[in-house]
């Protein structure tokens, strides 16, 4: 397994963004000693530009993706990916679908569909266009080629949206039904750590109410078991401390489903 820490904090917004890249070295080093692997350190600029095209730090964020992808050359078996925000997910999803072809799906973990587009976005944040973007759409610099097959993500945990991905998931784009999962020959994993209820764990950066508990969402991940997961990505964390242990669960969960 390789685990790569990608500390990208500038395709998000909210109260916390601020300290997504600390959150994710603590978050990748914790992984670390749970699940007795090296972590590799993907540098990634510090630096903000410009809203550009209605997409937040815009230029950044296409300089940022130069080495995420230098890092995936090579993978010796699955890859578990640790961020930063959810954009550090474009990369590693569009290798998968290159690599494994049209029978890839994924199961989106997330508080939010992140199905916006950079017309419709309310806040410009490339973390709200992520999955939009590996389907194709939007931003022609971010849009994943091949991209993903329509309704080959599925929604786990997700309430809250924008219009524009009402309207998407309206459209079949996504499916919120677990079973829509059957049929994959390849499933990657993604987890946003909002999915959890903030009375589960608070060191997330857009806390949503009403999210699963740990348990639920350990469950969920093991349901997972009968399928070949061939990568995941855990982000959006904030909390750099004693807080993380509450999260090992769902660590051992993860491993367990990337080396069995």
């Amino acid at each position: 397994m390789l685990v790569n820490a990608v500390p990208q904090g500038q395709g998000a917004v909210g109260p916390r963004a601020g300290e997504l890249a600390e959150g994710c070295l603590a978050l990748g080093e914790f992984v670390g000693r749970v699940l007795g692997e090296p972590v590799h350190h993907v540098p990634q600029g510090k630096t903000t530009s410009s809203t550009v095209d209605g997409v937040v730090n815009r230029a950044a964020l296409l300089e940022n993706r130069a080495a995420q992808l230098a890092a995936l050359e090579a993978p010796a078996g699955p890859v578990l990916t640790v961020g930063g925000d959810c954009g550090v997910e474009l990369v590693p999803i569009s290798v998968a679908r290159f690599r494994y072809g049209i029978g890839l799906k994924v199961a989106w973990f997330d508080a939010h569909a992140d199905l916006n587009t950079a017309a419709g976005s309310p806040s410009g944040a490339f973390h709200g266009m992520v999955l939009r973007s590996l389907f194709g759409e939007g931003d022609a610099e971010f849009a994943a080629s091949p991209p993903l097959e329509p309704s080959n993500a599925v929604l786990f945990g997700t309430r809250v949206f924008d219009p524009e991905e009402r309207d998407a998931l309206d459209r079949g784009l996504v499916s919120q039904a677990p079973g829509s999962l059957r049929g994959a020959e390849y499933v990657y994993l993604h987890l946003d750590l909002d999915v959890l209820d903030p009375g589960e764990f608070s060191g997330m950066n857009y806390p949503e109410s009403g999210g699963m508990s740990i348990v639920e969402l350990v469950d969920a991940i093991g349901g997972l078991a009968g399928f070949e997961v061939i990568g995941a990505g855990i982000t959006e964390c904030v909390a750099t401390g004693s807080e993380l242990h509450v999260l090992e669960p769902v660590i051992r969960a993860i491993g367990a489903l990337l080396k069995p």
